[in-house]
């Protein structure tokens, strides 16, 4: 084996609890128990959930940033997005976005809902069509400035972040990071709106169908929808269904990305997809190390067959992740070689 599975275990474990806390070890080491061979132990280590010891630090250092802008704001709501909202965060001291959503104005779809209206046999159901009519029928256009809103709220955000944080970076165009020196965690606080989508008011307002809107203070205007409650959703319900093992999956490529010496840039958003993608019947009751050839072959396929590779969509999908990006495929090959050496090695161990 080329690899060195102690040097990399103590990497991941550092990685899992830089704080040295002694109830972490401890359960890190029941984890592993029966476990005899150095790179299962990494493997095993690789797919395991960041303990909860340091997750709810993070969650702490959020609920603070929220409740200083809470005391100080008003028509503004608050949301969580990213990794550690689906516990595939690979860091002890991960970071967590928090959302400021602006709640004088909401983005809507209503051209895309009175086209759907104004379509005969139009494929949405007489009960669905009641609700969109009913939305229409209600919907007025806001009368104030929404870009000026934002601005004022990117501004106030900032102005309670400074009061409060020692360590607090207003420089970015889309976020304003701080770090909470007691919990020795840092949250990125991002000023958005809501987008009211079809999809979002036929399924009876629920959130998880909602978009948000990112506002960026350098141009002053709003981005691309993102769908970060749809993707959260499908990744919880879907490892739900697999008893955990699509998170296990996500956490490996992470780990693998992480401890790799390529330059590997594919991002959490792309690592999702990739594992979203893969047919549920081939590791619904897998081991966890028959996930490895599972993931192998996921890669080799996107890898060589084009096809592939240009259907994968995000797991929200709405957006495709290699079509037109050659770099990208190119670094998702990278990451197929370090989880190939793996694999080898495995089979060279006689575990697989």
């Amino acid at each position: 084996m080329n690899r060195d599975y102690n040097q990399l275990l103590k990497s991941i474990e550092y990685r899992y609890n830089p704080e040295s806390s002694a109830a972490v070890e401890q359960r890190t080491f029941t984890n592993l128990a029966g476990v005899e061979k150095r790179i299962a132990q990494y493997v095993k280590m690789s797919m395991t959930e960041v303990d909860e010891e340091y997750t709810n630090k993070t969650l702490q250092a959020g609920e603070a940033v929220k409740a200083h802008l809470q005391a100080e704001q008003n028509n503004v709501s608050y949301e969580y997005q990213g990794s550690v909202m689906t516990r595939t965060h690979i860091r002890g001291v991960s970071d967590i976005d928090l959302l400021t959503l602006c709640e004088k104005f909401h983005n809507t779809e209503i051209f895309k809902i009175r086209d759907i209206l104004n379509t005969p046999y139009n494929n949405y159901s007489y009960q669905n069509e009641r609700k969109l009519q009913n939305y229409s029928e209600a919907f007025s256009l806001y009368e104030g400035n929404a870009f000026q809103d934002l601005k004022e709220l990117r501004l106030s955000n900032e102005n309670i972040m400074q009061k409060h944080y020692y360590v607090c970076d207003i420089s970015k165009p889309k976020s304003i990071k701080i770090k909470n020196l007691h919990y020795n965690r840092e949250v990125d606080i991002v000023t958005a709106t809501w987008l009211d989508t079809v999809d979002y008011i036929i399924n009876d307002n629920d959130k998880v169908y909602r978009g948000v809107k990112i506002y960026d203070k350098e141009k002053e205007v709003t981005l691309d929808p993102d769908y970060p409650f749809l993707s959260i959703s499908r990744i919880n319900c879907r490892s739900s269904e697999t008893n955990g093992r699509l998170k296990k999956m996500i956490r490996f490529l992470k780990n693998i990305r992480t401890d790799s010496s390529r330059k590997i840039d594919l991002s959490s958003f792309d690592i999702n997809a990739v594992c979203y993608d893969i047919d549920i019947e081939k590791y619904r009751d897998a081991y966890y190390l028959q996930l490895v050839p599972i993931l192998f072959s996921q890669l080799y396929s996107i890898s060589n067959d084009d096809g592939h590779a240009n259907r994968i969509k995000s797991v929200d999908g709405m957006e495709y992740i290699f079509r037109d990006h050659p770099d990208k495929l190119n670094n998702l090959r990278s990451l197929m070689y370090e989880v190939c050496d793996i694999l080898t090695d495995l089979r060279k161990e006689n575990i697989l």
